[in-house]
């Protein structure tokens, strides 16, 4: 079955965990006993409702205060698609955790509250959409019922974000305004009769219909060896069949390939599916593949077509999400994870760093702190085979690891 990840991202009380535990309600996802512990809190804490926000927070702190602080992610079914929910805090600091969030995600739910309409935090949600390449993003309007469902108020709130998206260097989004009460469930899994203006999709309605071949961005195809696969049995002696993830793009049998780094090249012999033997290899597909000629190509070795070839380069430059509490700064040396391969890189400048409300650049910045978003160069040891972020996601992102704890401290996209 298809499986759609999503992200969502709004402000303190938008409705984000809201919206889901609706989701999960309305399409019979939640189990019986945690559907009873939501009618006990709910019954407990005075409310003449069920506070579905609790079947997607788990932390003490964010049952306490009632926001979300760490991502959840949040799994159920339909009879048409698997979905995965990362359900990202919306607060400035938590921006890495939203950026965690989405980095993988193929569409996106933007939350707005009906009655404060389009806010700073609204500004920086878009942007972090906008930097990481998101296709389809829903901008739902929440709380539509605290407004009387006012088509006026929706109105007003798609022509402020019209704004917004012309802000964004990235064209290629699609983006649906939807208005919603996740509280009430109007328009969420069932069309709402309150808003009988509306002529749109109900969320999920519009989630089902989403067509992978529009939300996955279209590359050319990478395939990183994660495995070299030698059984050495007897029905198998000679084999030796390379295993991986295809991304971007698709592999045939009969097609030309080069190996990097090596520059080695060959064509493709077979491709295996566990046992099954296929013709084409789509991309997001999992595969084993061998090739004609039996030549030297190890885990971290890439396999791309012949004329097809990415930037092989000692130095590059990245938009950086810093995680860290210690400060990124000029020198500093890190181990840069690009795939299957990690490389040492030193930072050799930092150019300038980016305010994710769309308000501009800053000029000679020293050191990124946490939450920071910057372009930066970096200088390798060795050469890594990348492609820019905007045309290949997974070929053109990477994370950066302390060389002293081995902790994740940054994500980048290299430009």
């Amino acid at each position: 079955m298809e499986v759609l990840k999503i992200a969502t991202a709004g402000s303190v009380d938008d409705g984000k965990s809201t919206l889901i535990g609706r989701i999960l309600f309305d399409t019979k996802s939640l189990t019986t006993d945690k559907l009873e512990a939501i009618q006990k809190t709910s019954k407990q804490r005075g409310y003449d409702y069920l506070d579905f926000s609790l079947a997607t927070d788990g932390l003490v702190a964010e049952r306490e205060q009632g926001i979300t602080i760490d991502v959840a992610h949040i799994y159920f079914s339909t009879k048409k698609k698997s979905y995965i929910i990362a359900d990202t805090p919306g607060h400035v600091e938590y921006t890495r955790n939203m950026v965690t969030g989405a980095s993988t995600s193929q569409a996106s739910i933007i939350l707005i509250d009906a009655r404060k309409g389009v806010i700073e935090q609204t500004n920086r949600h878009f942007f972090i959409n906008n930097l990481l390449r998101i296709k389809d993003v829903v901008v739902a309007i929440n709380k539509m019922d605290l407004v009387d469902y006012s088509e006026e108020v929706y109105n007003k709130i798609k022509a402020d974000f019209s704004e917004l998206m012309s802000k964004r260097d990235y064209q290629d989004q699609k983006i649906t305004f939807i208005p919603v009460s996740a509280l009430k469930g109007d328009n969420v899994v069932n069309k709402s009769e309150s808003m009988p203006w509306y002529k749109g999709d109900a969320l999920l309605e519009h989630l089902e219909q989403l067509d992978k071949k529009d939300i996955y961005n279209v590359g050319t195809p990478r395939f990183p060896v994660q495995y070299v696969i030698r059984p050495k049995t007897e029905d198998f002696h000679d084999f030796r069949g390379y295993a991986g993830k295809v991304y971007g793009g698709e592999l045939s049998v009969g097609d030309n390939i080069i190996v990097l780094p090596s520059k080695t090249r060959s064509k493709i012999k077979e491709i295996y599916v566990y046992d099954q033997k296929y013709e084409t290899a789509s991309r997001r597909s999992s595969v084993t593949i061998t090739l004609e000629n039996d030549i030297n190509v190890s885990r971290g070795d890439m396999i791309v077509k012949e004329g097809d070839l990415p930037s092989i380069e000692k130095q590059f430059t990245a938009n950086v999400c810093w995680m860290d509490s210690n400060q990124l700064t000029v020198g500093a040396k890190y181990v840069v994870q690009h795939g299957v391969n990690k490389v040492l890189a030193k930072v050799d400048k930092i150019n300038h760093k980016i305010n994710p409300d769309y308000s501009g650049l800053e000029k000679d910045v020293t050191g990124l702190n946490v939450n920071d978003i910057a372009s930066v160069t970096f200088k390798l040891n060795k050469p890594i085979f990348y492609d820019q972020f905007k045309d290949h996601r997974t070929n053109g992102s990477f994370i950066l690891i302390d060389t002293q704890n081995n902790n994740t401290v940054g994500a980048g996209f290299i430009q």
